[in-house]
């Protein structure tokens, strides 16, 4: 096939909407995969009939899950070019002594278990697809380098996913398998919503902060999907200019 394939996942909402829309504007037949059908529906809706936009309900934290969206890709498509491993999600904030080991295990098993997971079928079927290799994205956030205040879950799965990219990075090179990561700060989604009345900073004080259109990002992730193999952005720094994360704290 000469259109490319993309799979993004948490395509229901936020950033993984604004991916999956965007992938489909520059001509990639794209995979949205989530949770909730009835929210993966409405990024089909929001494609429009010209674009080739599949939705696959799906729990990336479930192994059995996982492997049935890649074996429907397979099967409808044949192979993949570009996986954009973006499901995640947050414990409450509160102090880490109080949170449950279920809410510690719930962060973990989708934001790092379900990237790894997503990973793995994606590396499997690039590596014996004709012709060989892809691009694997994931999405990191300025949290793989800096916390906030009551995030450790959060924080400590996207320290990982670091750790993750550089990895499949390193193991995908003979096999034409190129890993990125872009790290997101304050695009306006559902998640950040609250951020317009004021988030806890590092001095536990509460602040207002800053959001930049998701369109950003969605862009970012185009550009760098549309890199060839022979050529990577490790990783990818996208942020609303002045929220406190170069200083924080």
């Amino acid at each position: 096939m000469s259109q490319k394939i993309a799979v993004v996942t948490g395509a229901g909402s936020g950033i993984g909407r604004a991916s999956a829309l965007a992938l489909a504007a520059a001509g990639y037949a794209v995979v949205v995969a989530g949770r909730r059908k009835d929210e993966l529906d409405k990024t089909v809706a929001a494609a429009g009939s010209g674009a080739t936009v599949v939705a696959v309900p799906t729990d990336v934290a479930d192994e059995a899950s996982v492997k049935a969206l890649f074996q429907a890709v397979k099967d409808r498509f044949g192979r993949i070019d570009v996986l954009f491993n973006n499901a995640g999600m947050g414990a409450p904030a509160i102090p880490m002594d109080q949170l449950s080991v279920a809410q510690w295990k719930q962060v973990v098993d989708v934001n790092l278990t379900g990237s790894f997971l997503c990973a793995q079928e994606a590396m499997r079927l690039m590596r014996t697809q004709s012709p060989k290799g892809g691009r694997i994205i994931n999405n990191g956030s300025i949290s793989a380098y800096a916390p906030r205040p009551y995030s450790a879950p959060y924080t400590a799965t996207k320290h990982a996913i670091l750790g993750l990219t550089k990895s499949i990075s390193l193991d995908g090179r003979a096999d034409r398998i190129v890993c990125s990561q872009i790290d997101v700060g304050n695009a306006a989604t559902e998640m950040t919503e609250r951020m317009a009345n004021g988030v806890l900073q590092a001095d536990f004080s509460v602040k207002v902060e800053p959001r930049m259109d998701v369109r950003h990002v969605a862009e970012a992730v185009v550009h760098v999907a549309n890199l060839p193999l022979d050529v990577n952005v490790l990783t990818m720094t996208v942020m609303a200019n002045d929220m406190p994360f170069v200083g924080r704290g």
